[in-house]
């Protein structure tokens, strides 16, 4: 039997973000480890406004679907480096290779000093009007 404390896990919701539509956390933070639920191409929340996509492109809704996740980080005490594993949703086969384009793009501009997360794709149903959905998984330390 361990004397150690039991690790507290906590919700994150960073200012950039409204509460959660269900019963869930935008991310959640146990110990050195930290798992950003799926995010989507939300802009920043606007109090009383309902969430709006940043755009009708893939581009657009990634760029912020990235800030999205990264935004959950930060609040979590976390940073790209720390991400060990992605898993993007897309709605469409058709968007693999744009998707992979902005993805390379947007990780050769973060300055990263750690390897590359590992990734997988799939492709699944979203509400109307979003392309793409981000959720990671960060280990700390």
């Amino acid at each position: 039997m361990s004397d150690a404390a039991p690790l507290t896990k906590t919700a994150l919701t960073p200012p950039t973000h409204t509460t959660p539509p269900a019963k869930f956390s935008h991310g959640v933070r146990k110990g050195n480890i930290l798992q950003v639920a799926g995010q989507v191409g939300f802009l920043p929340a606007v109090e009383g406004q309902a969430p709006a996509p940043a755009g009708p492109t893939l581009r657009e809704q990634t760029l912020q679907t990235f800030a999205n996740v990264q935004a959950i980080l930060e609040e979590g005490g976390a940073s790209w480096d720390d991400v060990m594993m992605m898993r993007v949703y897309l709605t469409d086969t058709g968007h693999f290779a744009e998707l992979n384009e902005i993805y390379d793009q947007y990780f050769a501009e973060q300055d990263l000093q750690a390897p590359s997360a590992a990734r997988t794709t799939v492709y699944v149903g979203l509400p109307k009007g979003l392309l793409v959905e981000i959720d990671a998984l960060a280990v700390l330390g």
